[in-house]
């Protein structure tokens, strides 16, 4: 596709805060909510300043070629409430937060020197552009009920943690923001076209607000769409609650265990490697988009040390190991702004707003159908550049249509396996399926090849 901006590029400065936060709002609802889900006093503000000290990270180890942000790994999330529920204590928990995103981090240091020895000539060919392009694809096409089920949710919850707000006024909400964020996008003219997001949201949430303001006025829950009473006892000022802090309270005060300790290495060890498969995905995706392989340059083992270091710098901050998100991604390929400096004043604002109590609660309270409507587009762009990976694979090759078929019906059917505590993602068993039956099948094509060939030099005889 063609780049308004490409990787080097550098906006003005009043257009780069702009992108900036425009890539803020695409990752915010998925980096807080994991902290949320673990619950167990996880700060969101500390998962917030972590993603971004983890993309500062992997920006450095990438040499600032790879414009992508880092944010709170969902993969990881059986392994966070193993790490709480193996301690004495929630303190001990996050003490396990931090040496779990180690060992995962360890994981991608021993794969990252094994690439740099051996290469990613033999990656390519594990995995071609019939099994990368549908898995690209799964990772779009499987949060697509996350994104349809925003759709018709608000904010405001009753007792029970179920919205107040009727399903059609969300999905009113959503919808506006949704074809906002299309129209600016298709028919926006300069600026627009760059901030669909921005617009999109801001568009969304002014009618969420007026549904909001009615419901109050006339004591109607199913028009309240927005949680206003997050603003109260609001501080200005606030330095999160940062996991390291907790982490060193518990080494003082409870004895850790070799059992705690094999215990946390057990739950995140095999999901670092589930997370390789998504993360060679993530990367094969944005290179189709930029039309650069980033797996050759900055090259694989550069974009695994900065994945994996930036884990682990950002559970030490954030108790969350970080992962390349799509919703980044989506981000770069429907405004198309690779610009690398964008993803850099991303980060440095992350880590800056943390401190910040209303920015981070205004953030916060933008309606989940409002950004429901943003990650159809977001999601929908991701599954849709992964078809674009397969659009020169001979699908008329039973074969390859084979390989595709598996990939697809076991990612959209969230087929996962389970080991104890240890689960193995839809994407990733659609993935390694995919690799089977592409490494088991005889490749037809490179029979009628050889056989053209063959019959080429016969008549040249």
């Amino acid at each position: 596709m063609e780049l308004t901006y490409n990787i080097k590029d550098k906006p003005k400065f009043g257009r780069l805060i702009i992108f900036a936060f425009q890539q803020l709002l695409a990752i915010l609802a998925a980096t807080i909510a994991v902290p949320a889900i673990i619950g167990n006093g996880m700060s969101q503000s500390a998962a917030l300043f972590g993603a971004g000290i983890g993309t500062l990270v992997y920006l450095l180890f990438t040499k600032f070629s790879s414009p992508v942000f880092l944010g709170s790994s969902f993969a990881f999330i059986g392994s966070m409430f193993a790490a709480f529920a193996g301690g004495a204590s929630a303190q001990l928990g996050y003490l396990g937060l931090i040496c779990g995103a180690v060992f995962a981090g360890l994981v991608y240091v021993v794969i990252a020197i094994i690439v740099k020895i051996a290469g990613v000539k033999w990656i390519n060919k594990l995995m071609p552009a019939v099994v990368i392009g549908p898995t690209v694809s799964i990772i779009g096409l499987s949060l697509a009920t996350n994104a349809v089920a925003d759709l018709v949710k608000g904010k405001v919850l009753d007792a029970e943690g179920a919205s107040v707000a009727s399903p059609y006024v969300a999905l009113i909400c959503g919808l506006v923001t949704l074809f906002t964020v299309i129209l600016c996008s298709v028919y926006g003219k300069k600026m627009a076209k760059l901030i669909p997001f921005i617009i999109g949201i801001l568009a969304g949430y002014v009618v969420a607000v007026i549904f909001t303001l009615i419901g109050k006025a006339t004591d109607n829950s199913a028009l309240m769409v927005i949680d206003f009473s997050v603003f109260e006892n609001l501080k200005i000022f606030a330095v999160p609650d940062f996991t390291f802090l907790s982490a060193f309270k518990a080494l003082s005060a409870h004895e850790v265990t070799g059992q705690y300790i094999t215990t946390v290495a057990v739950a995140y060890i095999p999901v670092a490697f589930v997370v390789f498969a998504e993360h060679i995905a993530d990367h094969k995706n944005l290179s189709s988009i930029i039309g650069k392989e980033l797996l050759e340059e900055p090259g694989l083992h550069r974009t695994l040390l900065g994945d994996g270091i930036g884990s682990m710098a950002g559970a030490f901050f954030g108790g969350c190991p970080n992962t390349t998100y799509g919703e980044s991604v989506g981000c770069v390929a429907i405004t198309g702004n690779a610009s690398v400096i964008t993803i850099l004043t991303t980060a440095i604002v992350a880590i800056i707003i943390s401190f910040f109590g209303p920015f981070v609660t205004f953030l916060s309270t933008i309606p989940n159908c409002v950004m429901g409507g943003v990650c159809i587009t977001l999601y929908g762009f991701i599954a849709v550049s992964g078809l674009k990976m397969i659009q020169n694979v001979d699908l008329g090759n039973n074969r390859n249509l084979f390989v595709v078929a598996v990939i697809l019906i076991c990612g959209i059917g969230g087929l996962t396996v389970t080991f104890g505590k240890v689960t193995i993602t839809a994407i990733a068993c659609a993935l390694i399926l995919g690799i089977i039956t592409n490494a088991i099948l005889p490749n037809d094509q490179k029979v009628v090849e050889v056989a053209e060939v063959a019959e080429t030099g016969e008549n040249d005889a």
